[in-house]
């Protein structure tokens, strides 16, 4: 799932391609991604593109005082095409195409979800505050207001709440989802079942730290670089999510996973855990 480093790149290389170019058409080819109807997604057409921006997961792409905003959920994805096919798509159960934005020059965007579980969604609004999850979101952990006083009290008020689960919590904290918080947790040296109410001040200035340093870094990595570069710059950088099996880079223990209903999370005992595996099961506790 495309996270914060990778939205924020996104709308880094959007913006320069869409900014001040009229949207002359949009072909909706999922219509089950479409969330809104008021207003219609007619209302894009023949719009000039004011800015594309990020809100949490959520990007928006602003033209003339209406709002298209995309949550790529687990498996979207945008992709640039040069040269946008003349023939409108049609709906396909086989097909990854969600919707197509069609620019004055004939360039566009492919709005693609792969796999059968459709989670991606499309909102058409005059304001980003319209969509519930936006309008939902915590704070931003990369903005200058979001000062170590600020987690600690998020952690705080968060009480015996998992650390894992509190980082991902889109209304706790925007954009940070399954891989980064664990790799902000094993930047930390923390297990993802520590209570969050549980820090030190010692470590809760490591945590807070390695959340900035962390995002900081995947941010700086991918901003530049097109939309089709940038999975492979997330998974290339990881030291462990979506590593189970593989060395830690830091100590060389095995990289751990514990799976769930739908996720998964990765973890280096050595480095996390004291030595400790984590036990393989759902709602699972540190094994004594």
């Amino acid at each position: 799932m495309p996270e914060l480093p990778e939205v924020e790149a996104l709308a880094v290389d959007l913006r320069g391609r869409l900014k001040d170019r009229a949207i002359t058409k949009i072909h909706l080819a999922q219509f089950s991604a479409l969330k809104t109807f008021d207003p219609p997604l007619s209302a894009l057409e023949g719009t000039l593109v004011d800015d594309v921006t990020r809100h949490g997961k959520f990007l928006d792409i602003e033209a003339s005082g209406i709002h298209l905003i995309l949550h790529l959920a687990r498996a979207g994805w945008v992709r640039w095409r040069d040269e946008v096919p003349t023939i409108p798509p049609k709906p396909s159960p086989k097909s990854t195409l969600a919707a197509r934005v069609v620019l004055d020059s004939e360039e566009g965007l492919d709005i693609t979800e792969a796999g059968t579980k459709k989670s991606l969604a499309l909102y058409v609004v005059r304001a980003p505050q319209d969509v519930p999850g936006i309008a939902t979101l915590g704070p931003e952990p990369m903005n200058d207001d979001f000062t170590q006083e600020v987690f600690a009290r998020i952690l705080q008020e968060a009480g015996r709440k998992q650390l894992k689960g509190v980082l991902r919590h889109q209304g706790t904290i925007a954009g940070i989802g399954n891989a980064y918080s664990d790799e902000i947790l094993h930047a930390a040296r923390m297990s993802p079942y520590k209570p969050a109410d549980s820090l030190s001040e010692e470590e809760l200035t490591t945590l807070y730290s390695a959340l900035r340093s962390t995002l900081a870094d995947a941010v700086a990595r991918s901003t530049g670089l097109a939309a089709s570069e940038l999975k492979g710059e997330k998974k290339s950088h990881m030291a462990v999510h979506g590593r189970t099996g593989l060395p830690c880079p830091v100590c060389g223990d095995t990289v751990r996973e514990v799976s769930f209903a739908d996720s998964s999370l990765q973890y280096c005992p050595t480095c996390q855990t004291g030595g400790k595996p984590l036990a393989d099961r759902r709602m699972s506790k540190l094994l004594k």
